[in-house]
């Protein structure tokens, strides 16, 4: 295997689900709170989506964020991270607010429009950048958001400034760089 196979197979391997327990656990109500870090993007209403939506976290805590009157689609490749949002939403007392959606590798399959869109630590997972940010541009509302943040330990400001370039050209700009504890981040609107 060449160092360039050894870099792309990293760069684009998949979490697997029983992974994500080492960092989807009660600790992360320590650093990672949803309103805090949602708050001045997600009101109630809204329709919002968490691609690679992983065991649920995060669209828990949006659904809780938009409310009855809202929706959250939770988009995951591993139909058992679904099975287990699903499961921890229901425990929660919000499953009628979120979505599962199975996604393929290549292809979302959501229609818009989406007001706000969380792409929590995946982005690096994703081989086709292009690809995807010419979808979550599509489902974008007019004047809604993505949220891209990229965990420290995996990716470098390099990394996260050609991601960045890529939003830029499929018609993404970038408006934001929140801090959020471990990660790097963009805040992208259409142009």
């Amino acid at each position: 295997m060449t160092a360039q196979t050894q870099l792309s197979s990293h760069n684009h391997h998949v979490c697997t689900w029983w992974i994500a327990y080492t960092f989807d656990n009660p600790l992360r109500k320590l650093f990672h709170k949803p309103q805090q870090i949602f708050g001045d993007y997600i009101n109630e209403g809204m329709t919002v989506m968490d691609v690679g939506c992983g065991m649920g976290y995060f669209s828990i805590g949006m659904a809780k964020m938009v409310g009855a009157a809202g929706r959250v689609i939770a988009v995951d490749l591993q139909q058992k991270m679904l099975d287990i949002m699903h499961k921890r939403a229901r425990r929660a007392g919000v499953e009628d607010r979120i979505m599962p959606h199975h996604c393929e590798a290549d292809k979302l399959g959501i229609g818009g429009p989406v007001d706000f869109v969380l792409a929590f630590w995946m982005v690096h997972e994703v081989a086709d950048k292009d690809n995807f940010f010419v979808q979550l541009r599509s489902i974008l509302a007019p004047n809604g958001k993505i949220l891209i943040a990229e965990p420290r330990m995996h990716v470098g400001a390099e990394e996260l400034d050609q991601t960045i370039a890529i939003a830029r050209d499929k018609g993404l700009q970038s408006c934001e760089t929140p801090a959020i504890r471990f990660s790097r981040t963009a805040v992208f609107q259409k142009i």
